[in-house]
């Protein structure tokens, strides 16, 4: 078998070749090779320790030199340069106690996750192949390397990184890797939050985010995503509903594009609704479950150590995902008051595959009537028409130019300004708003909370 190795990979192992040393690229780059797909990164395995491949390079950069790894820059790109390896004793399910070096690429093959990121190659001898990974790629199988329960407690990630691999290129996991991933499920307790989420990610923006349904199955989510399991066989007898909540989930999932803000929005857009759940003869009833799982949500995020800027944005897309209002210009301004602008077009791509996801019976109408209110925002964005206070004629100093005293009663009024400029854009004038401001900071319902109206 030829492979194409981009250039500066083949002048490493070529170089290290010349100085006695076998070298090979290994892992994701080989197999994602023979599967067609581009590699992200050419990671190269080799008998030469670091000190070696320091001595052979002018440029290099210790990234990983306890573990044997090298990084090798080539002018502008880099290259991880691994000693061929043993991995001792594990005593955390992630990590070795030591690292001993040998001359062997089989052994350091043997200590590889599953078949098909187990093998190597180099022009010279070709693919090397000890644990048939070839033939795993030809089978679409996710199987370990030697016995599965020893590559579990080894790395309990690996469990995750299994379903990862399966959602990614669309494989099945052998059973005896899937007994093994059940068995040890609760050692991924021992892995770090920041682990877990790059996994859980990469899961959800592959091409089949709703194998997370085989992570349930498993009992991986009880461990890292117990909300999930809560979702399941969770019926939903209503008019807009054939499918029950974790059903429904999933193909929200498949129906939104690859976007991790996307694709985690509709994973805990409804983790709220057994909680809420009632019924009333025989309907069920969600009231406020977008609400109850954007907090949910929240929590999730935080414990997954998820940055600040995807959690508030997945936290408000969550909040307003079932926000009622209709095809006209006074309820889509309102939406766009409540929901902000800022994330309005994700909003509509998540109504989108919400509906989707529902009764087939009711989509059609309804995927009407979103793009009549998508059609209805994109008119209200081009005239640039009021909806939101940083909008209005007029600004906090000016209310307090008119005796409008500071505090909470200044946001008050300027909300309910907002409120009736939506109604009446010819109101947003300033001498209008002011008059209107000494006016509205009397109305003893200032302070009321809005109602907002949500589907089920």
């Amino acid at each position: 078998m030829k492979m194409d190795i981009p250039s500066k990979a083949a002048e490493i192992i070529q170089e290290l070749a010349a100085h006695g040393f076998e070298a090979y690229a290994v892992g994701g780059c080989v197999r994602d090779s023979i599967l067609g797909r581009k590699p992200e990164d050419w990671d190269i395995t080799t008998s030469a320790r670091p000190e070696q491949v320091k001595a052979i390079f002018p440029r290099t950069v210790d990234t990983g030199i306890e573990h044997g790894t090298v990084t090798v820059l080539m002018d502008r790109e880099h290259f991880e340069v691994t000693t061929y390896r043993v991995d001792g004793e594990y005593e955390d399910h992630r990590h070795p106690k030591e690292v001993t070096f040998t001359a062997s690429l089989e052994e350091d093959l043997k200590r590889r996750d599953f078949t098909i990121n187990a093998m190597a190659y180099n022009p010279e001898t070709g693919l090397v192949d000890i644990f048939n990974g070839i033939e795993d790629l030809k089978n679409q199988v996710i199987r370990c390397v030697g016995d599965p329960g020893e590559r579990f407690d080894e790395d309990a990630l690996r469990i995750l990184r299994a379903i990862r691999f399966s959602a990614q290129l669309g494989f099945q996991i052998d059973a005896a890797t899937q007994r093994a991933m059940s068995e040890r499920a609760k050692d991924l307790k021992e892995v770090s939050a920041e682990r877990i989420r790059v996994e859980l990610v990469k899961l959800l923006v592959s091409g089949h985010p709703e194998y997370i349904r085989e992570a349930c199955r498993l009992g991986i989510t009880r461990v890292i995503l117990p909300e999930y399991d809560r979702i399941v066989g969770v019926a939903q007898h209503t008019p807009n509903h054939i499918y029950d909540v974790e059903e429904h989930t999933l193909l929200a999932l498949k129906n939104i594009e690859a976007d991790p803000v996307l694709r985690l929005t509709m994973l805990f857009h409804d983790l709220g609704k057994p909680i809420v759940k009632k019924t009333d003869g025989d309907r069920d009833i969600f009231y406020k479950h977008p609400e109850v799982s954007a907090e949910i949500c929240r929590k999730i995020l935080r414990r997954l150590k998820f940055d600040n800027h995807t959690l508030e944005k997945v936290y408000r897309l969550v909040k307003w995902h079932g926000l009622k209002y209709l095809p006209n210009d006074i309820s889509v301004r309102r939406a766009l008051n409540r929901v902000g602008s800022d994330i309005f077009e994700d909003f509509i791509k998540v109504q989108r595959a919400d509906i989707s996801a529902k009764n087939p019976a009711v989509v059609p109408k309804k995927m009407k009537q979103l793009a009549e209110k998508e059609a209805i925002y994109r008119n209200i964005i081009r005239r640039g028409d009021c909806f939101a206070v940083r909008m209005l004629a007029v600004n906090g100093r000016d209310l307090l130019g008119a005796g409008i005293p500071q505090g909470p009663m200044l946001g008050a009024v300027l909300e309910r300004l907002v409120e009736r400029v939506i109604d009446e854009p010819e109101l947003n004038d300033r001498e209008r708003l002011l008059a209107l401001a000494v006016e509205v900071k009397d109305d003893p319902t200032i302070f009321d909370e809005k109602e907002y109206f949500f589907e089920h």
